[in-house]
């Protein structure tokens, strides 16, 4: 009797180990498939034809991305047709020239989704950055020369510092009468140097309404509790513009639209004075501004001691270490002002020359911006900027400062837009309106 046994063969299949390939290497695959077929580009390549397939139509994005990439894994857009409008938004005024910013691209798509009655939607910075990674959009930038500190800038920031502590304690100065002037210098049209664009792309043009020679200024003020003088702007021109501006600003014109003795008499005259109890001149001020030649006239001096006034002159090259404008406040400002030009560059409510040329902002549009941007500048970022350059010892505990890490950039807009101002554009200074 033959006894038969079953005898079962347990065979271990080993799973095919998967291959992660380089975006270049897919590429040549794709070129080679162009020129003899799917067939023959997967037996050259020893790889299945249905991942040639694949390639041939990833191929626009393989191309956008790093040579070295090897997959296209990341969070899929939640809101993708609210994706797809911003894209082709974005295309579209990159086509006509226009400078994009992540500020812009949120500002947008808030707008979208509130068009499109999506609840919920923030529009963040991390969203923001996601977006521009999945539509493979970058930041182009420029890069810029910082100022360059004397050899013995240690020794000079002490002397300085020494010098108003003393006059300070000597004539119990209070911080309402601690004041610090600047001037801001502007242009009507300069373009921006960075733009959101898609990768790859050879040529980046950003588009202007032709006015980069047309300057003016901006002088600020503010004390070390936070407090600010109205801003003074000097426009470029012979007479002052016949236009109606807004209640909160001085204006005033010179031929060359920059600060001189003359207009520094005016700042103090009409601007200074209005400093707490600046009118009757009672109580003892130090005034800090910069080395600058119209500042230290004769004129300016006796004038200044007339206001019961100390002059402090930072040394130079010293500025962005001493001058509390320029230390934390100015910037802010300035992304202010950039903000709200975005938002009336992209409006589409212009007008036009016969030429075809677009035309600037208007006088009182301008000053309008410079009021608002100003109005909102917290007295927690002024107080900041005050101890930060030493002038005072420390900041008062619960002021609010809206310049925390030089990222956020609140209060431009009401409500929730106030959120949305956290720009990737303040790592740059920002001297125009384009």
């Amino acid at each position: 009797m033959c006894i038969m046994q079953d005898i079962v063969v347990l065979t271990t299949l080993k799973m095919a180990k998967r291959h992660a390939y380089e975006a270049q290497f897919k590429l040549k695959a794709i070129s080679y498939a162009e020129e003899h077929g799917n067939r023959a580009a997967a037996r050259e390549f020893k790889i299945n034809e249905s991942m040639v397939r694949k390639w041939r139509k990833l191929e626009n994005k393989l191309r956008q991305v790093k040579k070295t990439q090897l997959s296209f894994r990341g969070h899929k857009a939640r809101w993708p047709e609210l994706e797809e409008r911003l894209e082709r938004w974005i295309i579209e005024q990159r086509a006509s020239g226009r400078s994009v910013s992540t500020v812009t691209i949120r500002l947008k798509a808030v707008s979208l989704a509130e068009e499109m009655n999506i609840e919920h939607f923030q529009g963040g910075p991390s969203w923001c950055f996601r977006f521009m990674k999945r539509c493979h959009f970058s930041i182009r930038t420029r890069t810029t020369i910082a100022q360059q500190l004397p050899a013995d800038y240690k020794e000079k920031l002490a002397i300085f510092r020494s010098y108003c502590s003393k006059h300070i304690g000597d004539k119990n100065i209070q911080p309402s009468h601690i004041t610090n002037m600047d001037e801001v210098p502007l242009t009507f049209d300069i373009p921006v140097s960075h733009t959101v664009e898609k990768k790859g792309t050879s040529t980046v043009a950003i588009r202007t309404t032709g006015y980069e020679k047309s300057s003016f200024t901006v002088v600020l003020g503010c004390h070390a509790n936070g407090q600010k003088l109205p801003p003074m702007v000097i426009f470029k021109r012979k007479t002052l513009p016949k236009e109606k501006f807004p209640a909160e600003i001085i204006i005033k014109a010179n031929e060359k639209g920059w600060m001189d003795e003359e207009m520094m008499k005016e700042w103090l005259r009409e601007v200074y004075v209005r400093r707490p109890g600046g009118f009757f001149h009672a109580s003892p001020s130090l005034l800090i501004c910069d080395s600058m030649r119209a500042h230290l006239t004769a004129d300016v001096k006796k004038l200044v001691k007339q206001m019961n006034c100390e002059l402090a002159v930072i040394p130079g090259g010293l500025t962005k270490e001493l001058q509390p404008l320029d230390i934390g406040v100015n910037r802010p400002f300035k992304v202010r002002l950039r903000a709200a030009w975005e938002r009336w560059m992209t409006g589409g409510d212009h007008s036009f020359t016969k030429s075809g040329r677009q035309r600037r902002a208007s006088y009182a549009t301008i000053c309008q911006w410079i009021v608002d941007a100003w109005a909102n500048m917290s007295a927690g970022t002024v107080v900041r900027a005050f101890a930060k350059a030493g002038i005072i010892s420390e900041e008062p505990h619960g002021t609010e400062s809206d310049s925390d890490g030089e990222d956020s950039e609140p209060g431009m807009f009401d409500g929730d837009l106030a959120q949305l101002f956290n720009s990737d554009t303040e790592d740059e200074d920002f001297d125009g309106f384009n």
